[in-house]
């Protein structure tokens, strides 16, 4: 799987870099000034308190330490996160302006029929930080102990059975409609405005099931409240080591959102390769990585290479999902 292949690459690389210091090296860029010089804007394009907002803000404090130069967030909401991620695409490839972004750009390359950007060719990637799967959870009255329980119960009562997501073109919902390919469902998709109201929907029993972030949801499996089938991710998760994962049922299947750094087009390389080495190494600290598991994420990290072949991988795989489940943007 290319999570796992990632994940064996950057073993490497954190050994590599065991030895150095924490500080990175200033870099010099075309004009001969050292790099950074100012204050470095990370573009992010949700809200404070999102999933990539809570991840780019445990990073980029040590990216500051290591440079000797802030790197201030800069929320940039809308449109799904391509409000932010047009802006930082078209801003000035000097490495003062980088994109903290995820899994909703490589989603709007296939779900937006007209974008600003191109997530492929305005961006160079810098470094993955993490992964989060998400888990498929059921109300506990309905008749399933897993995941392919829940598709013959589907595949009995065709149309009956709903799901709910954070809307449309959301991870949740292409997530579903991923199952639904593998399984041959025909199941009904019941968009919400965010998490809170389709968990809420589901543990009524309005709703059949959900994908969810595992934060969102194990508090109410642990309540009995809902009942959890199955974990998103290639392989199982430390933070639910009993919960089978979707891959043991239907090998392939692996979905989740991620978070990762990524500068404009054109950005010098010798500074893709600085901030990649000060990632990967803030990514070690144990503070980051306690924060980052606490948040049922995977820590991922790697090389820019590595980060740009998964990026293409994302694109490729959810323009499938989008096209074959006829998603359109809210």
């Amino acid at each position: 799987m290319r999570v796992q292949h990632i994940l064996k690459a950057s073993a490497m690389i954190i050994a590599s870099l065991a030895a150095l210091p924490l500080a990175a090296q200033t870099t010099s860029t075309g004009s001969g000034q050292a790099y950074p010089a100012r204050t470095v804007r990370v573009i992010v394009a949700f809200p404070p308190g999102a999933g990539v907002d809570i991840a780019i803000r445990l990073v980029t404090p040590k990216l500051s330490e290591a440079f000797g130069q802030p790197f201030v967030i800069d929320n940039r909401p809308g449109a799904g996160g391509n409000v932010g991620a047009e802006i930082a695409a078209h801003a000035t490839a000097d490495g003062y302006t980088l994109f903290g972004g995820g899994a909703p750009a490589a989603i709007s390359q296939t779900l937006y029929p007209k974008l600003g950007y191109d997530l492929l060719k305005d961006f160079d990637a810098i470094a993955l930080v993490a992964t989060v799967p998400l888990v498929l959870v059921v109300h506990p009255s309905l008749p399933v102990k897993s995941a392919s329980d829940l598709a013959a119960l589907a595949r009995g009562k065709p149309g009956e059975l709903t799901y709910a997501s954070t809307g449309s073109g959301s991870t949740p919902h292409l997530t579903a409609e991923m199952l639904k390919m593998h399984a041959g469902m025909q199941i009904v998709h019941v968009p919400y405005k965010g998490t809170p109201a389709a968990v809420t929907d589901v543990v009524a029993g309005r709703v059949t099931f959900m994908f969810a972030n595992s934060l969102s949801v194990l508090p109410q499996v642990q309540s009995g409240r809902l009942r959890a089938l199955a974990i998103s991710s290639a392989k199982r998760s430390a933070l639910t080591p009993n919960l089978p994962t979707l891959a043991e049922t239907y090998p392939g299947f692996e979905s989740g959102t991620w978070y990762a750094f990524a500068a404009p087009a054109g950005t010098p390389r010798d500074i893709i390769t600085r901030l990649n080495g000060a990632i990967v190494k803030a990514l070690q600290i144990p503070d980051v990585r306690e924060k980052l598991k606490a948040q049922g994420a995977e820590i991922l990290s790697g090389t820019p290479e590595e980060a740009g072949s998964f990026i293409r991988s994302e694109v490729t795989k959810w323009g499938k999902v989008v096209k074959a489940s006829g998603a359109r943007a809210d």
